[in-house]
């Protein structure tokens, strides 16, 4: 590293964790805010102690970006199905639309996670949002101009995607260093992104019947704009030692290395494989039937509770994992995903709207607890030099299935009808959640604080555990 430091580009600055703040401490006083940021004390050697809590200057830009980014996606599916349908396209060019954006996203993630291991994570995320406000800002035009072609709109969700992929891993990375207490922060961004998943629809319908499509593809470009410059002003701490980003090796080899990386896990690659279950079975197919049998039995306002109501418990659930630190939290993520049954199983059994919003309620917090812990256990028990890889694999995994699933439901609705399928996809999840809770090294996977970096290559099983007291003493 250059002894320029701060004077460096904006990457060099990036890496050693430019901060104007504490960077010149006066006489006798102590560098408390660069020492927080972690690494080890030049002094003594002994390792830096993050700084406590999540609420700082940098942590809130970042929870900012990702609040406004995902309000404008949940704004984006009534843009497209209101601005297509208005141009005289029908449900198959909203659905193709739709599809090319997480096509390309699910096939490039994985290429994704290799360049933000490479390169700036926060320079591609803010490339990422720049790229989307280009993009949608054409889309904008395209709607307000009255020239709405299908195959140009497809090229935009696709381009959309690629921005996506190279978007999402850094997403993993950048948690960990800018707040010591990840499972809080990874709670606090679910919260403000399940309330955004609340409002985003209902702004995009009120906009779209005041105004035009075209003002909502407008408002969503500007939520990537935002995004951008939270992005552009936040200040990334220093990586903690030995995870500077991968230089010298070729792209293939650095794929090849985070898939051996995540297939060196049990309880990371077992999940995913179990995951793959639910998505076929229960989530991909209850999005479609579940709107399908709602709307035809109660009609579309009843939907709308219902769905606000699966919000709702979102909502709930990332409270919940903001004050509940258990030890082993797949474990207890998946007895929270015991929850999620409820949702298809109360629209199958035939409930009234009361009962399924109930449902609603406490699948949604299942969920969402499970997702807090999930990603937690991803950011503080892999090493972060490969974090941004693995975190790729999830991603693409945890997707590969859902159109799968989604495909499949309305062949099997018609051969065992919706009511059959939905029960079965709440029989689905119990036996996904207890498949979780049988495979010890999913169920026995302990904690670890994010004050203290997991050993490269390897995260702490139980028989590990049992040795880290003892590890950490002799430091």
């Amino acid at each position: 590293m250059s002894k320029e430091g701060p004077r460096g580009s904006g990457e060099e600055r990036e890496r050693a964790g430019d901060s104007t703040e504490g960077s010149n401490p006066g006489p006798g006083e102590p560098r408390r805010r660069r020492d927080s940021a972690g690494g080890s004390n030049p002094v003594s050697g002994e390792p830096r102690r993050p700084r406590s809590g999540i609420w700082s200057r940098d942590f809130g830009l970042f929870f900012s970006a990702r609040a406004v980014a995902k309000l404008g996606d949940t704004m984006l599916p009534v843009a497209l199905a209101a601005g297509l349908l208005q141009h005289g396209y029908g449900a198959g060019a909203v659905g193709l639309a739709m599809a090319a954006s997480v096509a390309c996203f699910a096939g490039l993630v994985i290429f994704g996670g290799v360049f933000a291991d490479r390169f700036s994570t926060r320079l591609l995320m803010i490339g990422a949002d720049l790229t989307r406000l280009v993009t949608q800002s054409l889309a904008a035009v395209m709607f307000f101009s009255g020239h709405v072609v299908l195959w140009e709109i497809c090229v935009i969700g696709a381009v959309n995607g690629a921005a996506a992929a190279l978007f999402q891993p850094g997403v993993a990375s950048t948690v960990p260093r800018l707040a010591s207490d990840v499972q809080a922060a990874n709670g606090a961004i679910r919260v403000a992104e399940s309330v955004a998943q609340l409002a985003g629809p209902a702004v995009a319908g009120m906009l779209v019947a005041v105004a035009s499509p075209g003002v909502v593809f407008a408002a969503h470009a500007a939520t990537y704009g935002l995004s951008a410059l939270c992005l552009l002003l936040l200040r990334l701490p220093p990586a903690q030692p030995g995870t500077e980003a991968i230089r010298g090796s070729g792209f293939r080899a650095d794929l090849v290395e985070g898939w051996r990386e995540f297939r060196s896990r049990t309880w990371l690659w077992g999940v995913i494989a179990i995951w793959c279950v639910l998505m076929i079975a229960a989530w991909g197919p209850a999005v479609p039937l579940i709107a399908t049998q709602v709307v035809q039995e109660h009609g579309p306002r009843a939907y709308g509770l219902v769905n606000s109501a699966l919000g709702l418990g979102t909502v709930i659930g990332g409270v919940c994992a903001l004050r509940l630190r258990p030890r082993r939290m797949l474990r207890a993520g998946a007895v929270a995903l015991f929850g999620f049954s409820l949702f298809p199983a109360t629209v199958g059994a035939g409930f009234g709207v009361e009962w399924m919003a109930a449902g609603a309620v406490v699948a949604g917090a299942g969920m969402s607890f499970w997702g807090v812990m999930w990603a937690t256990s991803i950011q503080t028990q892999v090493p972060r030099d490969v974090l941004n890889r693995i975190h790729a694999y999830d991603v693409a995994g945890s997707l590969a299935m859902t159109p799968v699933g989604q495909a499949l439901a309305g062949p099997a609705a018609g051969v065992f009808g919706t009511r059959h399928v939905l029960l079965a996809g709440g029989v689905t999840t119990v036996l996904v959640a207890a498949a979780l809770l049988s495979v010890p090294a999913i169920r026995g996977l302990i904690r670890v604080d994010s004050t203290v970096p997991p050993v490269p290559g390897r995260s702490l099983d139980k028989s590990s555990a049992s040795r880290e007291p003892a590890r950490r003493g002799s430091r």
